[in-house]
């Protein structure tokens, strides 16, 4: 029997170095100083097995075929996603930005010009929404970590069950009531509906990403096709609700608008009444196409949905101990908040998504009334997202080739330069060419934190072997600090229009609007991009330590339980 355990411990001994040197061989990329160790320690443990078990290199000739030799294939196999599984991946996350990518561009200017609330109640729905959705989404993560695993898995319920509940909500937020007196409220209370609903959505599809594959390779390619399609998401959320509602926003109710304004005098109570009416009328038509297009979204919520939900297969964590009890939420929020690669990604990226919100809720308005570029507004920001979902191959394969940190900050850089010239030099060219620049840094921004953020969840798991199911509390807090401080950034923005006299309403606004708008469009989104790219130089995260991590986790998923 001792000859047999030490042959057994012989043979496993050989197999986990023939794996840990197969992945290293597959990498490539892994120096020398992170492979010896792994290679000294493996050859220290064969000498003391070949110690123990000298007697038994004659029962391993006779039995060369051993239960271990078929790891490394069966472990390949499981890994590895197929490509329609990554694709309805990918297509689950495009109707959470399609909803978002309206809401971004268009939901100020709605409340503003369309529902006609003051700019001050405007701010206190942006603001108050965004933070009432930050404070849902560790809430929802907390949820998420007490859920039994079922059938279709831990996070599939989830998505599914409120999809039809945030297409509902959605609807009714582009809906005008036709009260007069509680229209705040109305935006406000299903605006944090909205808000809660989503964050059922997103927090748990955000975690899913750790449970597709335990291969890193994988998880970025996946993330890189969820990226493409959310950025298209992005583009046709845009498009549609541009497309559908730029008849909402020219000017050609203005002439009727200005000549009861600026001739009431001189005109008959005839003409006076025929004007109102046409102004009336034009907003009854605002109103329809709005709700045109928050139809044509919500339908396109529900089918990506049901897509995901049959192409996508959810896995169990394979790490730690199956025996191994999960510890308490709190406790586990302890130790995320204490790992500090994972706040110095969500402080350098909260600072650049607060940054690139700016630039998305504000852009509207600086074209209809900083630059007279109304007319052409819903082309630039098409081409904007074109030019960004074309670019996420490329940044795709760029950190892959130069690592994610060098790519975060060749990627978000390159928007700031452009944003500058567009305030002083704005003009329809430079427009189209500060909209194809501006894409690739909004690629950028949305796909590298989605594929930084794994990396940050398998150093913590190293940090914390015995510590299982908090990805949902990563993803969760993450979303919470950028949604906070999103909510922050749209609530002073629009409270900025309301101090520099915005008029609701109105057909042209006042100079100092125009120069509050090119503020927010030029100046602050570069301040708090630098401040944001100086926090990142701090990640510790780098190549090296992301393949290193990888091979540890690579011989803990190896290790028998």
């Amino acid at each position: 029997m001792e000859v047999e355990k030490s042959a057994t411990a012989a043979a496993a001994t050989a197999a986990a170095a023939a794996t840990a040197a197969d992945v290293a061989e597959e990498e490539g990329r892994v120096t020398t100083s992170v492979c010896l160790p792994v290679t000294l320690r493996t050859m220290a443990k064969g000498e003391r097995a070949a110690a123990e078990g000298s007697q038994a290199g004659k029962l391993m000739l006779q039995h060369p075929k051993t239960p271990f030799t078929k790891v490394p294939l069966q472990t390949t196999v499981e890994q590895k996603l197929s490509l329609s599984s990554k694709i309805c991946f990918a297509i689950g996350g495009a109707p959470n930005q399609v909803a978002g990518s309206a809401t971004a561009f268009f939901l100020q200017i709605f409340l503003l010009d369309v529902a006609q609330i003051n700019p001050f109640q405007a701010s206190m729905v942006l603001f108050i929404g965004k933070a009432w959705g930050a404070f849902t989404d560790p809430v929802v993560g907390f949820f998420i970590t007490k859920s039994r695993w079922t059938k279709i898995g831990r996070l599939m319920p989830w998505m599914v069950g409120c999809t039809p509940f945030v297409v509902v909500s959605y609807f009714y937020l582009w809906f005008v009531p036709p009260f007069a007196n509680s229209k705040f409220m109305w935006y406000l209370g299903f605006y944090c509906l909205y808000q809660t609903l989503i964050a059922c959505f997103h927090v748990p599809y955000s975690a899913l990403t750790m449970f597709l594959s335990t291969d890193q390779r994988e998880r970025d390619s996946a993330t890189a096709y969820r990226m493409t399609a959310e950025v298209l998401g992005t583009l046709v959320g845009a498009a549609i609700q541009g497309q559908i509602v730029a008849s909402a926003h020219t000017m050609k109710h203005c002439l009727h608008h200005n000549l009861s304004a600026n001739h009431l005098g001189n005109s008959s109570g005839a003409e006076v009444v025929r004007s109102l009416a046409l102004s009336q009328d034009f907003l009854s038509h605002a109103k329809e196409v709005y709700m045109i297009a928050a139809g044509v979204i919500g339908g396109i919520f529900l089918i990506c949905t049901v897509v995901m939900f049959l192409g996508v297969k959810e896995k169990d964590d394979p790490y730690a101990p199956k025996t191994e009890k999960q510890i308490s939420f709190y406790r586990g929020f302890v130790l995320v908040m204490r790992h500090g690669p994972y706040l110095t990604l969500t402080a350098a990226f909260l600072f650049i998504s607060v940054a690139i919100q700016l630039v998305q809720s504000n852009f509207v308005l600086f074209c209809t009334y900083a630059v007279d570029l109304r007319d052409h507004f819903q082309n630039i920001v098409l081409t904007i997202l074109i030019s960004a979902v074309v670019s996420i191959p490329f940044w795709q394969w760029f950190l892959e080739r130069f690592g994610k940190k060098m790519a975060a900050f060749c990627g978000i850089t390159w928007i700031m330069p452009f944003t500058v010239m567009l305030v002083f030099i704005p003009n329809l060219v430079v427009a189209y060419v500060v909209a194809v620049s501006s894409g690739l840094s909004v690629a950028a921004s949305l796909l590298l934190p989605w594929s930084m953020l794994p990396d940050v969840v398998d150093d913590f798991r190293l940090a914390n072997p015995f510590s299982k199911g908090h990805e949902a509390i990563f993803y969760s807090f993450y979303v919470f600090f950028t949604k906070f401080a999103a909510g922050i950034s749209l609530g002073v923005s629009t409270l900025c229009l309301e101090f520099a006299g915005y008029d609701t309403g109105a057909c042209r606004q006042p100079p100092p609007v125009a120069y509050t708008l090119k503020l927010l469009i030029g100046a602050a989104p570069v301040a708090f991009i630098v401040t944001g790219l100086m926090i990142l130089l701090l990640y510790p995260i780098s190549e090296d330590v992301r393949l290193r991590n990888k091979l540890a986790l690579e011989n803990l998923r190896l290790q028998p339980v």
